[in-house]
């Protein structure tokens, strides 16, 4: 069983049905999907949010582990993905010498501020930790106590860890970032992580076709296109 946790924000509530739908869609092994939602972990993380949690699991994703009793693997996931390859062949990426595997992305932000106006932070290691596989056994410093006390630097730029060799390389294709990397077409997994097409500032970024034929895959019995062509939104079912 593949373990797979995914960001959960009540303002993109579409994003995370997509995504949950392309990961099984696309994946030749059973896959157990848990959305780290606020309101079902509030006896554990107690954190409050503040002006630079740009989602409601900006911070929740790092008690992971311990929701995993510190056993196994388990793989984190912003919602504002589309999974366009089989999770089977990241699972088999998985190196038990290290602690997490990430996507090392080095990159300064094109924009200063991203979806919904918020303003877009920049800072070392920067998205390393928007796809995360991490292997629990060594994750042991990340009790409830230490995440909701640690500060965001601490824990998106990995000092719980004893060493950044305990940090692993995945291939940039497994979270490439929409609108910041130059589309093509071998990617395994999109990021919108300047927004994504649910939003209607982004209906059209890089790679908002493909998420809009999930879209209708998952919940609309079709596409509505604008007079050029392009897939501009989901047609909903008519209630009867």
């Amino acid at each position: 069983m593949i373990n797979v946790f995914v960001g959960y924000d009540t303002k993109e509530k579409m994003a995370f049905n997509v995504l949950s739908y392309s990961i099984l869609k696309n994946s030749s092994q059973p896959i157990a999907i848990t959305p780290i939602y606020l309101d079902n972990i509030k006896d554990t993380f107690v954190r409050e949010r503040n002006n630079l949690s740009s989602t409601e699991f900006s911070f929740s994703r790092f008690i992971i582990p311990h929701l995993m009793n510190y056993q196994g693997w388990a793989l984190f996931m912003d919602c504002d993905m589309l999974m366009k390859a089989d999770i089977a062949e990241l699972w088999r990426l998985r190196d038990d010498k290290y602690a997490v595997q990430v996507c090392k992305h080095d990159y300064i932000p094109k924009s200063q501020t991203k979806f919904l106006g918020q303003v877009q932070t920049v800072y070392p290691k920067k998205n390393w930790s928007s796809f995360m596989l991490m292997n629990c056994k060594k994750c042991t410093t990340l009790t409830p106590d230490y995440v909701n006390k640690a500060s965001g630097l601490e824990l998106h730029q990995y000092k719980w860890l004893e060493s950044e060799e305990l940090i692993g390389s995945l291939p940039l294709e497994w979270n490439w970032l929409a609108d910041e990397y130059e589309p093509k077409e071998d990617v395994k997994n999109i990021h919108y992580t300047e927004g994504g097409p649910w939003f209607s500032d982004y209906s059209q970024c890089d790679y908002s076709r493909e998420w809009w034929e999930y879209a209708a895959e998952t919940s609309a019995t079709g596409l509505k296109k604008n007079e050029d062509g392009q897939v501009v939104s989901v047609v909903e079912e008519t209630p009867r």
